[in-house]
């Protein structure tokens, strides 16, 4: 029995992604992509890659930084936010990531390891009882 290419739901979805594909390449078979601002590639526009873990004891970031050197390296909290700040060749990344809740900002620790960046926070206990 021979399938019918006619009857299949996808065949315009294949074409499309077909037709993206070619006028990403040249004739030549080069790539070509177009970006935003400066000619240089998403990534290293400022876009980082990034989770947020969070538990019961800890808030914990983990971000893809490669290219970049430990000392170029910026970050700063407020207690509901950390903004990375790095830098290094012709990459550059600047991020604001919105913690999920209020963490103790002097209790950060962080490692830098083979382009990795991990950052735990202790949750914070801002809390004071009131005496009635």
């Amino acid at each position: 029995m021979r399938r019918d290419d006619r009857d299949d739901p996808f065949d315009e979805f294949f074409q499309e992604i077909e037709r993206m594909m070619n006028e990403m390449m040249g004739d030549q078979g080069e790539f070509h992509l177009q970006t935003g601002g400066g000619g240089r590639p998403a990534a290293d526009a400022g876009a980082v890659h990034y989770d947020v873990h969070e538990s019961d004891d800890e808030v914990r970031v983990v971000a893809d930084l490669p290219g970049v050197e430990k000392e170029a390296i910026d970050l700063q909290c407020d207690g509901r936010t950390l903004t990375v700040d790095a830098a290094g060749g012709d990459r550059e990344y600047r991020e604001r990531i919105r913690l999920p809740r209020r963490v103790d900002e002097h209790s950060a620790d962080a490692s830098y390891n083979n382009g990795i960046l991990e950052v735990t926070f202790d949750p914070s206990t801002d809390r004071t009882s009131i005496d009635i």
